[in-house]
């Protein structure tokens, strides 16, 4: 090994020279390895200092018969803790061919900084009856002491590399709390110059644009359905569908801050949104969507107050009582309220309960043909210039917006749809407003809401 002498190799038998003299042709193969890419561009590198070291080394063993193969197997940008690495493999793959007889390496540490991975290439190249050599660190594999020496160097080897790690950890972390770029994917509405995150104005204006929309709309699924409408994407090319949407909204390097292991510090930055929007949306992202729609029910207008009607033609008007601590909510009907006891065969109904059939007859009324036409009609005669298509699509998403929209919401959108709900002791009648299935369409078209909150 080190020590300048090569022993016979099993998989070798050319003969260089002739007569008595002649040696076996021993096939060597220079592996060079650089973590980083930064001056790989240069003329003469870090991997071109290696292989002169190494080819030097090689040409002083002439005389035992080793020889460079034409391959080069060069890895630059690939970190020692690994075994992906692409000329790493051609190596091993040629090696278990039988193409090469010795390996050679500047450092063993440029073949691998980790031990188990090393010991694991030991093991192959004995089993196949290859070895290696550095030119810097003399040691001989073929007795215990030096497979003894040989552990201690992979040993430090992959010590330095834990500690090159911890020193990369803690630089991140100190650079990240005195507000500094630390590079990664670049947000929507800066970019980055000189590892400093400056403002482009074009995008800026979208991501703030995005921001006030949501605090209008109060919905990622509908702000969402009216970005990927619009073929809005970030400047990786993503649409800002509702993931990536999600993402935007939770930057907080939006309003010029740095975050660190989920601690935020004031960046170096320029923010882009204001703290007081910031905190606007947020105050809607902290409650669930679902829960949206169930909270304050106390506080709630009835969905289907001045709609609704009993048998007898008289309003049924919202009420409720406690019980236990817990609220109970009906309506009841304006006959039995002032008459006391009506022949009415549906005086009270619970609210609920009334309020999820009539809403779940609505999504699928706008999801039959007919209205889908006759709202498109509707729109055709105002003249709003949009396709079928266009309408199917408008009202379909209502089923999916529906869940995401405050009480309050809900109430203005039934109250638009139907014309009144007749509640019959087996029956129950829903007469919608095609005029109300038009400007709710209206409203579900995405194209000009978001270009509206950009400007």
């Amino acid at each position: 090994m080190g020590n300048g002498r090569a022993t016979p190799f099993a998989n070798s038998f050319e003969r260089s020279g002739s007569g008595a003299a002649s040696v076996l042709k021993v096939r060597c193969a220079v592996y060079t390895r650089k973590s980083s890419e930064e001056g790989l561009d240069m003329d003469f590198n870090s991997l071109d200092a290696q292989r002169e070291s190494c080819e030097a080394y090689i040409v002083s063993q002439r005389a035992e018969g080793w020889t460079p193969v034409s391959d080069r197997y060069d890895d630059g940008g690939f970190s020692g803790g690994t075994l992906e690495r692409p000329a790493l493999k051609r190596l091993l793959t040629d090696v278990k061919a039988g193409r090469i007889d010795v390996i050679v390496v500047y450092k063993i540490d440029r073949l691998s900084r980790s031990m188990l991975d090393f010991l694991n290439l030991v093991e192959l190249f004995e089993t196949l009856g290859v070895t290696f050599v550095s030119v810097t660190q003399l040691f001989n594999t073929k007795d215990a002491m030096g497979r003894m020496a040989l552990n201690i160097l992979v040993t430090f080897a992959q010590f330095e590399r834990e500690l090159i790690g911890e020193r990369i950890r803690d630089k991140v972390a100190t650079s990240r709390k005195r507000g500094k770029w630390m590079g990664g994917w670049t947000p929507l509405g800066y970019e980055v110059c000189d590892r400093k995150l400056l403002i482009h104005e074009a995008d800026a204006e979208r991501v703030k644009a995005i921001f006030r929309r949501f605090a209008q709309l109060k919905s990622a699924t509908l702000l969402a359905r009216e970005l990927v409408a619009a073929d809005e994407r970030n400047r990786y090319g993503h649409l800002l569908d509702k993931s990536v949407l999600y993402k935007i909204l939770n930057n907080r390097v939006y309003i010029g801050e740095a975050v660190h292991k989920g601690t935020a510090y004031p960046g170096e930055h320029e923010a882009i949104i204001d703290r007081k929007l910031w905190d606007q949306v947020h105050s809607i992202l902290t409650v669930s969507p679902r829960k949206r729609a169930g909270n304050a029910r106390a506080q709630t207008p009835a969905l289907l107050k001045g709609l609704l009607f009993g048998p007898d033609g008289a309003a049924m008007s919202p009420t409720h009582t406690r019980k236990s601590g817990r609220l109970y909510r009906y309506y009841i009907s304006q006959t039995a309220m002032k008459q006391g006891r009506s022949d009415c065969p549906v005086k009270l109904a619970p609210a609920a309960e009334l309020e999820r059939i009539i809403i779940d007859q609505l999504r699928l009324l706008l999801q039959a043909p007919e209205v889908i036409v006759q709202t498109w009609r509707a729109l055709r005669r105002q003249g709003t210039d949009a396709s079928e298509a266009e309408v199917r699509n408008a009202l379909l998403g209502f089923d999916e917006l529906w869940d995401e929209l405050f009480p309050a919401e809900q109430a203005r959108i039934v109250e638009l749809l139907v014309e009144r709900i007749d509640l019959g002791a087996e029956k129950l009648e829903i007469t919608l407003k095609i005029e109300g299935l038009s400007s709710l369409s209206s409203e579900l078209q995405p194209q000009a809401t978001f270009q509206e909150a950009a400007e």
